[in-house]
């Protein structure tokens, strides 16, 4: 079968995109022992894999989430994920989001930067980027009122087991979240019982109490962890370039595209796993019934045979949004009209509020991250006298 030992973790951790070149070049499915999977780095193999549920399934017992959170649309296929994801899908529809959230998202967005105004120097991942993303997931299932870093703090201990259970399957690794997932399901059960016209207490009766918090549960970690690295790797990536920053402050109508072309270039997520369901032929490699199948959004994004020059950021390419960084298929995010509004938000007012906007040469950004990518910390600096 197409194989290669020469692929590294640490090469797919900090900078993937050579070795996905590779990989790409050798096969539409290559096995990669260190990842333990088949995987996809070419834009069409991977949007067959992606749109075939039946074959190429996410409801297996490694998929890690599902222990710590339980079934979920996230872990489900079939008319089990159809019943899961139904009683949502209204209120993420393009509409809906800019209806309840557009104004709501400005204002966030608005805050955070004037705290960072005065000083003339922020990291933006943990002032700006983050914060934006955990204040209007709250807002969407109706925390609210619960402090952000509550929610952080939740958020990290199931990341944590979520992690653990990965690393090893069924040996108690997913305890770990517990208590932090236990605190959340409290906190939802109180939006379901006390606020009627809640988004919770819509998609209860459709659902049980419990399969909606679990879906619950993972809307608000996709949310925040996804939409923290759309917005620090859009403005990393425009903050690098820049002949297509003049573009940008030349033409702010231009920051959709923007938004696009990052995620085409370093998707948030730059991988998912599917499961097959049985032995199948994948672009000439065999793949047998139940080996896992890692699709490289990473690599089918920068695929030369769709996007041409596809490592270079260009903000006016004509087919950017051919990107698969919100997935295809069954599992195309639900979330992605609300992340695009977070991220053309942020962006906005980032060049608007802060004259002279530009990274920090004394600290590096470079995206790190194996399932998502992101720089680590994303330091910039303005001209503090100019602003606002």
């Amino acid at each position: 079968m197409p194989t290669t030992d020469a692929v590294t973790l640490a090469e797919l951790e900090t900078d993937p995109h050579p070795a996905l070149a590779r990989l790409r070049a050798a096969g539409p499915a290559v096995w990669v022992p260190v990842l333990g999977s088949w995987l996809v780095a070419g834009y069409e193999p991977a949007v067959a894999v992606l749109r075939d549920a039946r074959t190429f399934t996410v409801d297996d017992p490694r998929f890690s989430t599902a222990q710590v959170v339980g079934p979920s649309m996230l872990s489900l296929d079939g008319a089990p994920h159809t019943r899961h994801r139904g009683p949502f899908n209204r209120a993420f529809r393009h509409d809906e989001v800019q209806a309840r959230l557009a104004s709501f998202t400005r204002a966030q967005a608005g805050r955070l930067v004037s705290a960072i105004e005065p000083h003339g120097e922020a990291e933006l991942r943990r002032t700006v980027a983050g914060p934006l993303a955990v204040t209007v997931m709250a807002e969407v299932l109706g925390l609210g009122h619960t402090d952000p870093a509550k929610i952080l703090a939740w958020y990290d201990g199931i990341v944590a087991a979520v992690q653990a259970e990965s690393a090893a399957p069924g040996r108690g690794g997913a305890a770990g979240g517990t208590p932090a997932f236990a605190e959340l399901a409290a906190s939802l059960r109180g939006v379901i019982a006390d606020r009627p016209g809640s988004l919770l207490a819509e998609v209860t009766g459709p659902l049980t109490v419990n399969e909606t918090i679990s879906n619950a549960a993972v809307l608000l970690f996709g949310g925040i962890e996804t939409t923290e690295g759309m917005i620090a790797n859009a403005m990393l990536h425009l903050l690098s370039s820049p002949g297509q920053l003049a573009l940008v402050r030349a033409d702010p109508g231009l920051v959709p595209a923007v938004i696009e072309e990052s995620l085409r270039l370093e998707p948030a997520a730059a991988v998912v796993d599917r499961y097959a369901t049985r032995g199948t032929d994948l672009g000439g490699a065999h793949v047998p019934a139940g080996d896992k199948v890692t699709v490289s959004i990473a690599g089918a994004n920068r695929d030369p045979a769709v996007f041409a020059d596809p490592d270079r950021f260009d903000v006016r390419r004509a087919n950017a949004g051919r990107h698969l960084a919100f997935a295809h298929g069954p599992h195309f995010c639900l979330g992605a009209h609300l992340a695009r509004l977070e991220a053309q938000v942020a962006v906005e007012t980032l060049l608007a509020r802060l004259p002279g906007l530009h990274l920090d040469p004394r600290h590096p950004s470079a995206p790190r991250g194996l399932v998502f990518r992101k720089p680590p910390t994303l330091r910039v600096r303005w001209d503090r006298s100019l602003a606002d």
